[in-house]
């Protein structure tokens, strides 16, 4: 019933040390960043080649603040102390790293010390981490492992990447329906291999297809004859192996699940995803999603300048071609910029305002899209309410600018042609800052990506079209 790979020795580890202990302080008044002191003292035994307390200093840290100190340190620094832990090194710390860093910590480790770390891994953890290996190191791993824990490995590799397949864990506890409370605990009691966390109980029929699901806090407070199949929530909500990891999120957040089971074509129960791992899945993608509006990536803070700078590059030649779009608009109004060299002052504002207003909007209705607030069933009243924001503000902001406009260069003509430009601007703004999400989200294109290039052309095209058309119109 306890789906598991065998236990294998793990790696010894050092005894405790006087430093134990040493971390971030995670009381109400200490800071949730690794103290200075702990960092010099770290870099201080590198330098020095103390090896002994460059081990003890990061063997006493919890895994997710080795990571980030690996992470902290210079290329050099962290190849010394990664050959300082070799396989010593705690298998959760991988697990916490950034993929940029962990690609270079799995290489220094080699295959034969990766294959003793990832044994003693959650098998979730694992085929994340032998996921990023490149072929021939997978092949040369995969030689060194034991058979049960090598058909893990493929198995996962064998699920859609960003899957369930691959987020699951296989060690989960599933109960036969016809057992009582009693034998139950009796055998959980009795079991040596029993996932190390775990919070539901999945009761399972004859064919092993998950029937309901008991939370331990209800398993231990019953009474020992009392059958699972009178305790257990029948309500169940399972996860196809071939769901997106963005879709299991939602269905997490949406019921509050601690955890769910992962049912293959069949039905049958083939592992289970976990709230922590979910969180992950969470912060993963808001961060994806606010580096493509931005047209970054995650890893820009450790790639090399040569490679951030080629990862930006189309970015910036699309944006490059929008300017220049917008330029040509401002060339075809130049004689009567000449005329009013007013214009060329105030025009930025409006394309500016405009800009911003969009940006407002389009943050919005991003986010929306991406939690499943924002669809076809409520995309015209979201466009609506946007619609009467930016004509709000447009109104609100072109009375204040237009009365500027008008002292600042003793003409009302010029006040009311920037009012007016800036209303109708603002409006666009918002309007196109909900229909470019939604129609690429139509499309099946990421709205996080393209979303922005989009909006800045409107906004500074439209914004220099309707100020400096009004302008011929009005003032020559």
């Amino acid at each position: 019933m306890v789906d598991r790979p065998p236990e294998q020795e793990r790696p010894e580890e050092n005894p405790p040390q006087e430093q134990v202990g040493v971390g971030i302080d995670t009381s109400a008044e200490g800071s949730l960043v690794l103290p200075e002191e702990l960092i010099s003292s770290i870099h201080g035994a590198l330098a020095a080649g103390d090896v002994q307390q460059a081990e003890v200093l990061v063997h006493a840290l919890h895994p997710a603040d080795a990571a980030d100190i690996l992470e902290i340190l210079s290329a050099d620094e962290r190849t010394l102390l990664v050959e300082i832990l070799g396989a010593t090194i705690d298998p959760e710390v991988l697990s916490h790293l950034e993929p940029t860093i962990r690609e270079e910590v799995l290489e220094q480790l080699g295959a034969e010390n990766l294959a003793r770390v990832l044994m003693h891994l959650d098998s979730d953890d694992a085929v994340e981490i032998f996921e990023d290996l490149e072929e021939d190191a997978q092949q040369h791993i995969l030689s060194a492992l034991p058979l049960a824990y090598r058909h893990i490995l493929q198995e996962g590799l064998s699920y859609p990447e960003d899957s369930a397949g691959r987020l699951m864990a296989r060690e989960f506890v599933a109960i036969p329906q016809s057992w009582t409370i009693g034998q139950t605990i009796d055998y959980l009691r009795a079991a040596e291999d029993l996932p190390d966390i775990f919070y539901d109980l999945y009761v399972v029929n004859p064919k092993h297809k998950p029937v309901g699901i008991i939370p331990l806090s209800r398993a231990i407070g019953a009474r020992r004859p009392e059958k699972l199949g009178d305790l257990m929530d029948q309500e169940l909500r399972t996860i196809p192996l071939t769901m997106d990891q963005e879709d299991v999120a939602y269905i997490f957040r949406q019921y509050g699940l601690a955890s769910a089971p992962v049912v293959d074509a069949a039905g049958r129960l083939v592992g289970t995803i976990t709230v922590d791992d979910v969180v992950l899945v969470i912060e993963e993608e808001a961060e994806e999603d606010i580096m493509k509006l931005a047209g970054v990536a995650e890893t820009d803070l450790y790639d090399a300048a040569i490679d951030t700078a080629k990862a930006r590059f189309t970015w910036l030649l699309l944006n490059l071609g929008t300017a220049v779009l917008a330029s040509l608009v401002i060339g075809l109004f130049s004689g009567t910029i000449e005329k009013v060299v007013a214009l060329a002052v105030l025009m930025p504002i409006v394309a500016s305002m405009g800009g911003n207003a969009g940006t407002q909007t389009l943050t919005v209705a991003v986010r929306a899209i991406a939690m499943r607030d924002l669809g076809p069933w409520n995309a015209l009243r979201f466009v609506g309410k946007e619609v009467i924001v930016g004509a709000a503000n447009g109104v609100i902001f072109a009375l204040v600018m237009g009365l500027v406009a008008w002292l600042w260069f003793d003409s009302a003509m010029i006040g009311l042609i920037i009012g007016v430009a800036m209303v109708l601007n603002l409006v666009v703004a918002a309007l196109f800052g909900t229909l470019i999400p939604l129609g690429l989200e139509r499309l099946k294109i990421d709205p996080a990506v393209a979303s922005s290039v989009f909006l800045t052309t409107v906004t500074d095209v439209v914004g220099f079209l309707a100020f400096l058309g009004l302008a011929a119109l009005m003032l020559t």
